[in-house]
C-alpha cells in the first residue's frame, strides 16, 4: 500500500488495512489462553510463577498465562545481559545495524497480528493498535539510520600544537553496559521496543520489563528480536510487578542505566536509586503529563473540536500526552462547549475489535473505580458535568471496563486540575484573555505536551511562552497527541522528564552513550 500509517494519518485508512486486521484478529484469537515463557539469554525459560490475564474488553476473554518474574529470574536476566555486553559492544556497527533492521522487517511482517494482540490486551481500537505496532517498527529503523548517519558518534579533533611530534585527539562515544527498559501498560510495545532499539544500536545490552497488566506485548517483541538472530543475552525480556521485579532490577548494581516510562512518583524513586551507590548511573525517565490546550477567540472551532476530542478521549485518555486541561476564551466558550458535547455523543463506545467502535475500555476495574472517584470529586468541588460521568455496565459492556467520556467545567481551585488522571476526563475553564490562559496552562509541575488553536500571532506567542516539550498548533489530528518517529520528537520539560531531550530526536541516542576523550602521541 502507498498509504503511510502514522498517528496523524490513521483517521482515514484504506479498506485493505481493515481487511488485513480482521484476518489477523481471527488468527490471534484462535491461539489464546496458552502459557508463555520468559526470554533470557537467548532462550525461552519457563517461569516459576504464571498468572492468568484476561482482556479489559471482556473479563470472560482469557488471553493466556504469563510470567511473573521472581528475583532469581531477574538475576538471571541481568547476568545474561552483563555477560553478553563485551562481545555486543565489540560487534561492528554495520552488523548491529543489520540485525536491528532485521528486527524491524520481521515486526512489520507481523504488524497486523501484533496489533490484534494489542487490541485484546490493552483495549485500544484497531487503528491505535496498528499505529503502536508500526511506530515500534519505525523506532528500530529510525535509530539505526540515526546511528549510521552520525558514524557511531566518533569525532576527530585537532592535533595538539606540539613541535617535533604528532598528538592526535578524538572524541569517542561508548555504551554503558546492561541497560534496563521499564515500560508502561498503555504503549507496552512502543515504549519497550523504542528504548530497547536505542540501547541496542548504541552497543548496550538490554533487560526489558513490561507492565504486569500488559505482558503479551513484551513477549511479542522478544519473539521478533529472537527470530532476527541477535546473540544470546543481548536482549532479555521479563514481566512482573514493579514492587518485586522492577525493584530488583533497579537496585542491582549491574544495571548500567535505566529508561523508564510511568508515574512521577516511581520515576523519582528510580532516579534516586540510580543516584545512590558508589557512583550515579543515567536515568532516562518520562514521567507523565497534565497537558493543556488553549483556544483563543481567533480559533477555527471545527479544527479545535476534532483535535480536542481525539486528544482528550483517544484510548480512554490513557496516554501521557492526553489532553486534560482546556482553557477557552470566554467569547467562544459556549459555542465550543456545544460542539464538543455533540461530538462526544457521536463517539461509538464498545468492543474495540469491532471496526465501528472508536473508544474501548479502560485498562482494568481499578481504573473504573478511579473514574468513579474523579467524577464524585468533580461534583463535590463545584464542577458542572456537561457530558459523561457513568460507568457503562449494561449488557455485554458490563463484562468489560467501560466508562463515558467526561466534559466538565470546573472552578480554578479544583484539585483535579493538578492530578494526572489517565482517564477520559477533560476539564474546561473560561479565560478573559490569552495571557490568563497561558498562566493557567503553565501552572503545573509537569510539562510534556501542549496545544493551541488560534491566529498566526497567537501561535507565535504560544511558542514563546509555553512550558512544554512537545507542542501542536491548529492541529485537528490531535490537540496534544500524535508524535511519530522522524516527524515529532517526544519529550517533556519540568517534572515530565529527566533529560530535557526527546525520544526519536537528534539528541536521543547520545543519552545511551558516555564520552571518552582519546589522545595518542606518535
Amino acid at each position: 500500500m502507498s498509504f503511510r500509517l502514522t498517528y496523524a494519518t490513521m483517521f482515514d485508512p484504506p479498506a485493505e488495512m481493515h481487511e488485513r486486521f480482521e484476518a489477523a484478529l481471527v488468527r490471534v484469537s484462535a491461539s489464546l489462553d496458552r502459557a508463555h515463557a520468559l526470554f533470557i539469554n537467548g532462550r525461552d525459560q519457563v517461569p516459576f510463577v504464571h498468572a492468568p490475564r484476561v482482556s479489559p474488553i471482556d473479563r470472560e476473554l482469557a488471553l493466556g498465562r504469563f510470567p511473573v518474574a521472581q528475583p532469581v529470574e531477574v538475576e538471571a536476566a541481568l547476568a545474561a545481559a552483563q555477560a553478553a555486553f563485551p562481545s555486543w559492544r565489540a560487534t561492528p556497527m554495520a552488523e548491529r545495524l543489520r540485525l536491528l533492521r532485521r528486527v524491524a522487517d520481521l515486526m512489520e511482517e507481523r504488524v497486523y497480528d501484533i496489533a490484534a494482540a494489542l487490541v485484546l490486551e490493552v483495549g485500544k481500537n484497531r487503528m491505535e493498535a496498528l499505529g503502536e505496532a508500526q511506530e515500534t517498527v519505525d523506532f528500530f529503523r529510525c535509530y539505526a539510520d540515526d546511528f549510521a548517519a552520525h558514524d557511531g558518534y566518533e569525532l576527530a579533533l585537532p592535533d595538539d600544537p606540539l613541535p617535533g611530534c604528532r598528538s592526535h585527539n578524538r572524541s569517542v562515544m561508548r555504551p554503558y553496559g546492561a541497560w534496563l527498559v521499564i515500560a508502561p501498560f498503555n504503549f507496552p510495545l512502543a515504549l519497550a521496543g523504542g528504548p530497547a532499539a536505542a540501547a541496542l544500536v548504541t552497543g548496550n545490552t538490554v533487560v526489558a520489563k513490561t507492565a504486569s497488566d500488559t505482558p503479551w506485548a513484551g513477549r511479542l517483541l522478544a519473539d521478533c528480536i529472537r527470530d532476527a538472530g541477535l546473540p544470546p543475552g543481548v536482549f532479555n525480556w521479563i514481566s512482573g510487578s514493579g514492587s518485586v521485579a522492577g525493584h530488583a532490577l533497579v537496585q542491582d548494581p549491574r544495571a548500567a542505566g535505566v529508561t523508564f516510562t510511568g508515574s512521577v512518583a516511581v520515576g523519582r524513586q528510580i532516579l534516586a536509586a540510580l543516584a545512590a551507590g558508589p557512583y550515579p548511573r543515567p536515568c532516562i525517565a518520562e514521567m507523565g503529563g497534565k497537558n493543556p490546550c488553549i483556544v483563543t477567540q481567533h480559533a477555527d472551532l471545527e479544527r479545535a473540536t476534532a483535535g480536542i476530542i481525539r486528544s482528550a478521549y483517544g484510548m480512554g485518555g490513557q496516554k501521557c500526552s492526553a489532553l486534560s486541561r482546556l482553557y477557552v476564551h470566554e467569547a467562544v466558550a459556549d459555542e465550543l462547549l456545544e460542539r464538543l458535547a455533540r461530538a462526544i455523543v457521536g463517539l461509538a463506545i464498545g468492543d474495540p475489535r469491532r471496526r465501528e467502535n472508536w473508544l474501548g475500555p479502560v485498562i482494568h476495574a481499578r481504573a473504573q473505580q478511579n473514574y468513579r472517584r474523579a467524577v464524585e470529586a468533580l461534583a463535590a468541588g463545584g464542577a458542572t458535568l456537561h457530558r459523561g460521568g457513568r460507568l457503562l455496565t449494561d449488557g455485554v459492556l458490563g463484562r468489560g471496563c467501560y466508562v463515558e467520556p467526561v466534559l466538565a467545567e470546573a472552578p480554578p481551585q479544583h484539585p483535579l486540575w493538578r492530578e494526572e488522571l489517565f482517564l477520559p476526563i477533560l476539564m474546561l475553564q473560561r479565560c478573559r484573555d490569552r495571557d490568563e490562559a497561558m498562566r493557567l496552562a503553565n501552572d503545573t509541575a509537569l510539562g510534556l505536551t501542549a496545544g493551541i488553536y488560534g491566529s498566526a500571532d497567537d501561535v507565535a506567542w504560544f511558542h514563546e511562552h509555553i512550558e512544554a516539550g512537545v507542542t501542536y498548533a491548529n492541529r485537528p489530528q490531535g490537540a496534544t497527541t500524535g508524535a511519530w518517529p522522524g516527524y515529532q520528537p517526544f519529550g517533556g520539560w519540568k517534572g515530565s522528564g529527566t533529560t530535557g531531550k526527546a525520544i526519536a530526536s537528534a539528541y536521543y541516542l547520545p543519552l545511551y552513550l558516555r564520552e571518552q576523550s582519546r589522545t595518542v602521541v606518535e
